[in-house]
């Protein structure tokens, strides 16, 4: 177990929707990562409105192993939604979140623990990032758009490997429902005095299942949801 800053209580949860071809191995991945870790940790798989098995295999392994819960929204709610649901549904001191798609690697989790001690957030970025050459070159744009609008400086906002400290969620009111939810999440952070440390995990190619978050109506949705924000916070600032 690491001594970064024991000892810590872990919620660690990640959305899936459609992911019946990871669901299970990356819940067994996330249940042997976490007991590396603490005792003190609870799995938590968020099934965003699948059409597929997922639900029913994430309630088997929610029956098989005591330290897992599965939620399920019905309909889908989306990203956001879905993201909403599982900080929620969290109980632990710290929660940890990432995709259901496979695309991280748990055991990288230990990296982020000991900046904890300097800092209140930790937000990783994607070392090599194994997306189509389009997906990267949108996602560098959004990234410099949103680092301008709020000031963040974060090399890779949208990087779902990321922990926060549980009371942050009971000090804001989350509001998007897609893709904006890292940004809406950071920023509103950042303004209540939050401190946000980075470090590099490495991303994996996708082997399963079917990429959303370049879809058009996505992405029209998050910048739409940009400009609202910016002004609910300018607004909340003053």
């Amino acid at each position: 177990m690491t001594d970064a800053i024991q000892p810590i209580s872990l919620s660690v949860f990640y959305p899936c929707y459609n992911e019946e071809a990871n669901v299970e191995r990356t819940t067994k991945a996330a249940l042997d990562a976490a007991a590396k870790i603490t005792d003190d940790y609870e799995i938590i798989i968020v099934n965003d409105g699948s059409k597929d098995r997922t639900g029913e295999i994430a309630d088997r392994l929610a029956g098989e192993h005591d330290k897992v819960r599965a939620v399920h929204n019905n309909p889908n709610l989306g990203y956001g939604g879905a993201l909403q649901r599982g900080f929620r549904e969290a109980t632990k001191e710290y929660v940890f979140y990432t995709d259901g798609d496979g695309q991280f690697d748990f055991q990288e989790i230990p990296k982020l623990l000991p900046l904890l001690k300097e800092y209140d957030i930790v937000s990783a970025y994607r070392i090599d990032r194994k997306d189509p050459l389009v997906r990267k070159l949108n996602a560098f744009a959004w990234t410099t758009l949103v680092n301008t609008v709020f000031w963040l400086w974060l090399r890779d906002i949208d990087c779902a490997f990321k922990i926060y400290p549980r009371r942050l969620f009971d000090e804001i009111k989350m509001k998007s429902m897609g893709a904006l939810i890292d940004t809406e999440i950071l920023a509103r952070a950042k303004y209540r005095g939050y401190t946000i440390g980075q470090i590099g995990v490495h991303h994996y190619p996708r082997t399963a299942g079917e990429q959303t978050g370049a879809n058009f109506r996505v992405i029209l949705r998050a910048f739409k949801e940009l400009f609202k924000l910016y002004f609910e916070i300018r607004r909340d600032r003053k």
